[in-house]
C-alpha cells in the first residue's frame, strides 16, 4: 500500500457553505493536485464551511490534529472585506509561520492581475502539516499553486511528510540534492 499524502481542502465561503451556489475551490484543487502529485497516493478531507474564524480554526485544527493530514490548501477568504478571515484563522493555529509563500504568491497573481496585492494569503506550519492559504477562483488557484508548489513538497519532507513527488512537465518538486531519492529502476 505504500504511504499516502493526506491532503485537507477546506474552502471558506458562506454562500458556497448555504448552497447559494456551487463551490468551484475544492474541485479546482482536487484538479490540479491529481495531476501534478505523480506520488504517493492522496487520500483528502474535505470541509466547505461558511467565513467563520471559529469554525475555520477549528476546520484547521481537526484536519491537522485529528485527521492526520500533510498538506491544507484553503481557499477563499483571503482578501480585505469583512468577511475575508481565513488568514487571521490560519495565523491562530499556527506554529510557524512561511513568510515565503505568502510573498511568493503575491507576486505570482500580480503577473495576471494588479488586484493582487489586495490578497493575505499566508502559510503556516502546525504541528506535521503545511497549511496553505490559495485564492477562491479556479484560474487564480492554479496560477498560484503553478508559482509555488515547487517548494511544497520539500516543506513536507522537512516537516515529518511523506515523500511528494511530481509530474515534472506541470511542476517540478525542488529538493537539495541531498534531500533527493533515487529514482526506481
Amino acid at each position: 500500500m505504500g504511504e499516502v499524502l493526506i491532503v485537507g481542502l477546506l474552502s471558506a465561503s458562506d454562500r458556497a457553505a448555504r448552497g447559494v451556489y456551487e463551490d468551484e475551490g475544492i474541485p479546482a484543487l482536487k484538479d490540479w493536485l491529481g495531476k501534478a502529485v505523480t506520488a504517493p497516493r492522496i487520500r483528502y478531507e474535505e470541509r466547505l464551511i461558511p467565513d467563520e474564524q471559529a469554525v475555520i480554526e477549528a476546520a484547521l485544527v481537526d484536519l491537522v490534529d485529528v485527521r492526520g493530514c500533510h498538506l491544507v490548501l484553503t481557499t477563499g477568504g483571503t482578501g480585505p472585506a469583512r468577511r475575508d478571515v481565513t488568514p487571521e484563522a490560519t495565523l491562530a493555529v499556527a506554529d510557524k509561520v512561511m513568510p515565503g509563500f505568502g510573498e511568493q504568491m503575491r507576486a505570482v497573481s500580480l503577473k495576471y492581475v494588479p488586484t493582487a496585492i489586495l490578497s493575505r494569503q499566508v502559510a503556516v506550519v502546525r504541528k506535521q502539516a503545511l497549511i496553505i492559504n490559495l485564492p477562491g477562483q479556479p484560474k487564480a488557484i492554479k496560477e498560484t499553486l503553478d508559482g509555488v508548489f515547487a517548494a511544497v513538497p520539500y516543506c513536507v519532507d522537512l516537516i515529518g511528510g511523506p515523500y511528494i513527488e511530481t509530474d515534472e512537465a506541470l511542476v517540478k518538486a525542488f529538493r537539495p540534492k541531498s534531500a533527493l531519492r533515487p529514482k526506481p529502476a
